[in-house]
């Protein structure tokens, strides 16, 4: 057998926590030897300490003892009573099986009672069934005389005996007999569609009644919430539907309602779908649903239960045929007035308290939670068909207006001018003035049309000066061909630049946002082109006239001393009296410009029809005149207005210096010093000075080529190039043996 410590492990374990707690506290207790005297005082304490444990250990196991007898106890007396409960039930079962022969006999006798409450049933129900026919003639009686409420009634009655005797068959599975009951009662459905018949006139016309007699359309709503209680409670009970169930009068009842507002109004096409005629449909349109709206919120609303809705109800569908009817005008091909009628009444006035939002309507009607009345993407397609006919439009009118510009270039009398004088058309103020009306009545719809209007117009304005700048170069040919023809060339082409300056100031106007007004960057290239054609014939203009002068120069004439440049100078300030009629900064423009031509003109002469000096006395006489004439041209521009720094004449000067230089051996340095001022001098145009100058030997001239080619120039930016326009003629080489192709 095993040892108690084996069985028990925790009772060891216990003890030894034990011993090892009470050896800790006496050594706490007995360190001293003077502690010892109390060792028999803590002895009798401890004593009393486990006497008092064990008592009240006894008295808890005695309890468990005492509580362990009670419920063995009443243990052995619920076996007790099981066993009584068992024999009862053994005894409960042979008394009914013995009773089963008795029951048979009450079987038979509750079948024939109740066969006997049912034949009780028909005899109590056969007086309505024989009036059944009657009851269907008053009731078709009812009927016709519009008393609709009394033939309800009986027609409801009619009805529950039916559908009584029907659930009855139905429930014993008679459904043979069921044809023979749906027969006899046929006369209900012509009855229901006489009555439904005269529900939905009433209902059709229910603005009409509201308005002069709402009893009639009172009557037929009380009739239809009737037949929708019998409808719910019938498919509560979910276990026989009647034929003809559920009737589902509520649902027809807001299905004519709805039928009735959208009618012809909506489903009939807009045969007139363009101008004045969409306009007076939308009118009429407007019109209508505002009216229709009020009676339902002030009559109709009073007529019916509050769960109807009907002013949300009636509100949708107008909102829902509208918006179809609109989808279906815009399949047509609608002008440019009639997208915009649409747009602006889609978008504006149907919110507007012209319509939806009339205070008579306030606050119960809200559209905002149905929904816009055309789509977001809807519109966009809209608008931008309006953009496309409005542009064709613009067209038009842009292709007209250049027709009428184009025919006033050649009228024998001056242009219009302005306040200040200066030339001028109307073709600015129009073109200017078409797009603006666009973009201001675009603006009325949306911002995104107005968006779309602008960069339509600033684009129908681009195309529109590629169009004039060709009508302009047609003008001058016309003009080459016969320069007497037209009169006024000059004056017109003029009026063309200050019109090309008016438009330019005028388009940052068009923008919608006034914080923007930066002009596209093709726009200013198409500006640009156009002011630069009409400078460049005025300058060729100049050039003809210029031409004759300057085919003197050089000349053995010219350098003694004439009159050449004096009159070069009456045609420029000819030319500078007709320019004085353009705007600043134009103006300044057209006399940079020609200052330029005339320097390059008269360089190109000294430079292509060159002139070697032969003697020092001759070179001084050249440095003269070249200082004379420059002087001459350079004071004449300061007078009418350009400043010295932006005259190209300073090459003359400069060009004169390299011929005055006394010592050849210095040239090197300053052509040095000329090509870095004038970086487009080329060797040829260098070559061409030295010859002028008629002293330079070929060493002198190598290493000035060769001085040039150790300084390469890069025209820096911004710089206005006047020898690279100028070509010389080459010299040829000194090896070759013939002219044509080196050896």
């Amino acid at each position: 057998a095993s040892s108690p410590d084996e069985e028990w492990p925790e009772a060891e374990k216990a003890e030894k926590l034990a011993r090892g707690a009470a050896l800790k506290w006496a050594s706490g207790v007995f360190y001293r030897p003077e502690k010892l005297e109390g060792l028999g005082h803590y002895r009798r304490r401890e004593t009393q300490r486990n006497s008092s444990i064990q008592s009240r250990l006894k008295s808890t196991v005695q309890s468990y003892l005492e509580g362990v007898s009670a419920g063995l106890e009443q243990l052995r007396s619920a076996a007790q009573e099981v066993q009584s409960v068992c024999q009862d039930l053994g005894a409960a079962r042979w008394a009914l099986l013995d009773s089963a022969e008795h029951l048979q006999g009450l079987q038979q006798m509750r079948e024939l009672m109740e066969e006997h409450v049912q034949l009780a049933s028909v005899v109590q129900v056969l007086p309505q069934i024989f009036s059944v026919h009657e009851v269907f003639s008053h009731t078709l009686q009812l009927l016709h005389g519009q008393h609709l409420l009394e033939a309800h009634v009986e027609l409801m009655m009619v009805e529950q005996l039916r559908d009584d005797i029907l659930s009855q068959l139905h429930l014993r599975g008679l459904s043979s007999a069921q044809t023979a009951v749906l027969s006899y009662f046929s006369g209900l459905q012509e009855l229901n569609e006489s009555l439904a018949k005269q529900l939905w006139d009433i209902v059709g016309s229910s603005l009409r009644l509201v308005r002069e007699d709402p009893v009639l359309f009172v009557t037929a709503v009380r009739i239809i919430e009737r037949e929708e209680k019998i409808d719910d409670a019938l498919l509560l009970e979910a276990t026989f539907l009647p034929p003809g169930r559920p009737k589902g009068w509520r649902q027809k009842f807001y299905q004519v309602l709805q039928d009735t507002m959208t009618g012809a109004r909506f489903r009939a096409p807009c045969t007139d779908a363009e101008g004045p005629g969409l306009a007076r449909h939308l009118a009429a349109l407007q019109k209508d649903i505002v009216s229709e709206l009020r009676v339902v919120k002030d009559l109709m609303v009073q007529c019916v239960p509050a769960h109807y809705n009907i002013l949300s109800v009636c509100t949708a569908t107008f909102h829902q045929a509208l918006s179809s009817h609109l989808q279906e005008i815009l399949r047509e091909d609608l002008d440019k007035q009639g997208l915009f009628l649409l747009l602006e009444w889609a978008l504006r006035v149907y919110h507007s308290p012209e319509m939806m939002g009339h205070p008579d309507l306030l606050p119960e009607v809200d559209v905002s939670a149905l929904g816009p009345l055309m789509s977001p993407e809807l519109v966009d397609q809209t608008e931008r068909r309006y953009v496309v006919k409005v542009k064709s439009s613009v067209f038009e009118w842009m292709q007209r207006t250049l027709e009428v510009e184009f025919k006033e270039w050649f009228r024998e009398e001056e242009p219009e001018t302005d306040h200040q004088g200066f030339f001028q058309s109307a073709l600015p103020a129009i073109v200017m003035q078409m797009l603006n009306e666009n973009i201001q009545v675009a603006s009325l719809i949306t911002d995104s049309l107005q968006q779309k209007i602008y960069n339509m117009a600033l684009e129908e304005l681009e195309a529109f000066l590629g169009r004039l700048r060709e009508a302009l170069v047609q003008y001058g040919q016309e003009h080459q061909q016969d320069r007497a023809v037209p009169k006024y060339y000059i004056s017109y082409l003029l009026a063309v630049l200050n019109n090309n300056l008016a438009l330019s100031n005028s388009i940052s106007s068009l923008h919608p946002d006034t914080a923007c007004r930066e002009i596209p960057a093709s726009l200013q290239a198409a500006l640009d082109r156009m002011q630069k054609k009409a400078t460049q014939l005025l300058l060729e203009e100049l050039l003809l006239d210029l031409q004759p002068l300057c085919l003197q120069l050089p000349s053995r004439k010219w350098l003694s001393g004439s009159q050449l440049v004096g009159s070069m100078c009456e045609v420029i300030d000819k030319y500078a009296k007709d320019f004085s009629r353009v705007r600043k900064p134009v103006c300044t423009l057209l006399l940079a410009e020609s200052e330029l031509l005339v320097a390059s003109q008269y360089l190109r002469a000294l430079l292509q029809r060159k002139m070697v000096c032969k003697s020092r006395e001759e070179r001084g006489q050249l440095c003269h005149r070249l200082l004379q004439d420059a002087t001459q041209l350079r004071e004449l521009f300061c007078g009418l207005g350009l400043e010295r720094s932006q005259q190209s004449l300073e090459a003359v000067f400069a060009l004169r210096e390299l011929i005055c230089l006394k010592d050849p051996a210095l040239l090197s340095l300053e052509v040095v010093g000329f090509i870095t001022k004038y970086p487009d001098a080329s060797d040829e145009h260098i070559s061409t000075l030295l010859d002028i100058r008629g002293d330079v030997s070929k060493e002198v001239r190598h290493v000035v080529l060769e001085m040039m080619a150790q300084h390469p120039q890069v025209l820096p930016e911004g710089y206005r190039p006047i020898f690279s326009t100028i070509l010389v003629p080459v010299p040829e080489l000194p090896f070759c043996l013939r002219k044509g192709k080196c050896a």
